[in-house]
């Protein structure tokens, strides 16, 4: 049986970009299903997504809050090449891994991939992302596959802060070892010598 979180997760748009104030849509839903959020904070979602939020919750439908932004076309990152520095800033902001490319080499933006969040533009140091209109209605197909691509990008560097903390931890024990071996050498010399 699916929660009330997990319900209205599926009915956010799965961009991630952090407009309704929290991380990712899945804590926006969590947050609106413990009564700590409105249902009207998500831009992406528009007004659709607060009738169907509204609907699912039985609340009355009500605008769009502004703090949070207004609703617009949908729109995907796209990289000026001649400009990219191949910094790396923008891949490690992009919770869907749609952008690709390696330091020093030119990035490019997968747009079939892009949520059009814009939280690449923000790090990039010679601001050569820019947004474009999408090509494609964000649709239910787009939102479960942007949702699989977060889901996935977050185990990934899970992962990857695991192994880092695995091989810190056995580093640290390769020095604890020599550091023990050095004392033992010397202990071992200075009583040869005695």
């Amino acid at each position: 049986m699916t929660t009330l979180a997990e319900r209205i997760d599926a009915l956010l748009p799965q961009t991630q970009c952090t407009r309704c104030g929290y991380p990712a849509c899945r804590p926006y839903a969590e947050a609106i299903a413990a009564g700590e959020a409105d249902i009207n904070q998500c831009p992406p979602g528009g007004a659709a997504g607060i009738v169907k939020l509204a609907t699912l919750l039985e609340r009355p439908v009500k605008a769009l809050n502004p703090a949070n932004g207004i609703e617009e076309p949908l729109t995907v990152a796209r990289v000026e090449e001649e400009h990219c520095i191949g910094c790396t800033l923008c891949i490690q902001a992009c919770p869907t891994d749609a952008i690709i490319g390696a330091p020093t080499q030119m990035h490019t933006i997968v747009a079939d991939w892009c949520t059009g969040c814009a939280l690449c533009l923000p790090p990039c140091p010679v601001d050569c992302i820019v947004l474009v209109p999408a090509l494609f209605e964000w649709d239910d197909d787009h939102a479960r596959q942007g949702r699989a691509r977060f889901v996935t990008r977050n185990q990934r560097l899970d992962d990857e802060a695991r192994a880092s903390l695995k091989q810190h931890e056995a580093e640290q024990k390769k020095a604890v070892i020599a550091a023990a071996m050095a004392r033992a050498r010397a202990q071992h010399q200075s009583t040869s010598k005695s």
